[in-house]
């Protein structure tokens, strides 16, 4: 019998202080539950950010050893944030405290309000993010050195979210990743393309330079079709925003040119989403690997009460799938299923248990446990 050979080659963890490390802005979300933003008189609060959120589902589902590279405010609203970090487990060694300057002139914590839709009302995210401490991250201002060498980390996750608010943090993620490369550490990316972020830093253009130099250094590539189309470039006739089978063997020709120019992606992948409301999708992923596509369980009529996180949720379950297995096909499931349970509580971070999502998986219902 022929043995395949590893999709990656990850550290072992007895090697490394962390098994993932995220980097990435961490906002305060404020949402209004049932209610819609411009009339709300109250809001929840949880914390969140696309780069962060995967680093929080590895380590309170997963049980992963995961920190975050980030930057606060040194204030009440900060410290806040901090709490919220704390309490999901991640290490905050990482974290840099800006002095505030009394006003927010400049430097603060950013603001997301996120109402989450329902049936024909889409879910809306306004963003109140500018002039934060994490948009003013810079090149030099970590020791990536001492983070991938002497602390040891199997693998590193940023993204486009991160990389768009400002032009020196689209330096400090080029850094970033180079240096994780440097050291030997699995580096996944997602493309995570907002327009409204890149806009006032070069738009299309910008977003296109920025993601490709990235993109070079990048083992584990995870966006749609209108991210690799926006991010990187590729476009393939078929895409539709609605997914169905026509897509999907559109993003595999896609995912072949992407690999025919980058031969660095050892892994890209995507979740599948047909949006029949903001309350009902279907929901699914596909994973390319070792020169194969791995398609998970793909999930019909999905009921959805808040879909914020549902990708970040993928990507975590897909790096745990890696980190515990190496396999592709298991990861993509473990992604898929994490996602869809992420979807099913309030918040951008996940709420699932490790055994909810293996008994996803393996096709349990939704019947009451006692």
């Amino acid at each position: 019998m022929i043995k395949l050979m590893a999709a990656l080659k990850i550290k072992p963890g007895g090697q490394c202080k962390y098994d993932e490390v995220s980097l990435g802005e961490i906002m305060l979300r404020l949402d209004p539950g049932h209610s819609r933003v411009r009339v709300a008189r109250e809001f929840k609060v949880w914390e969140g950010g696309g780069e962060y959120n995967v680093a929080r589902g590895l380590r309170k589902c997963f049980g992963m050893k995961t920190a975050v590279v980030t930057a606060l405010a040194d204030n009440e609203v900060g410290h806040l944030v901090e709490d919220f970090i704390m309490q999901g487990g991640v290490d905050t060694d990482f974290i840099q405290w800006v002095p505030f300057d009394g006003l927010g002139r400049e430097v603060r914590v950013g603001l997301n309000f996120t109402e989450r839709g329902f049936g024909l009302r889409g879910a809306k995210g306004v963003s109140d993010r500018g002039l934060t401490a994490a948009m003013r991250m810079k090149p030099g201002d970590i020791d990536w050195d001492h983070l991938f060498g002497e602390c040891g980390v199997r693998w590193f996750h940023t993204g486009g979210i991160f990389a768009a608010l400002s032009e020196s943090t689209a330096e400090l993620t080029i850094e970033a990743v180079q240096a994780a490369r440097r050291h030997g550490t699995i580096v996944s990316y997602d493309l995570n393309y907002r327009p409204s972020l890149w806009k006032s830093i070069g738009g299309l253009v910008k977003a296109r330079e920025v993601n490709r130099e990235i993109a070079r250094h990048v083992d584990v590539m995870i966006g749609n079709e209108e991210d690799f189309t926006a991010c990187l470039g590729f476009e393939v006739e078929g895409q539709d925003r609605n997914i169905s089978h026509i897509e999907v063997d559109a993003f595999k020709r896609m995912i072949g040119k992407a690999v025919a120019e980058f031969p660095n992606f050892k892994v890209t992948a995507t979740t599948l989403r047909t949006v029949k409301s903001a309350t009902l999708n279907d929901w699914g992923a596909i994973c390319w690997a070792d020169g194969c596509f791995y398609e998970a369980a793909h999930r019909r009529g999905l009921e959805i009460f808040d879909r914020v996180g549902g990708g970040d949720s993928f990507a975590s379950g897909l790096i745990y799938g890696f980190l515990k297995y190496n396999d592709p096909g298991k990861a993509v499931e473990y992604g898929a299923a994490h996602g869809a349970l992420a979807m099913t509580t309030p918040g951008d971070t996940s709420m699932a248990t490790l055994s909810e999502v293996e008994s996803l998986i393996e096709g349990a219902s939704a019947r009451v446990e006692r």
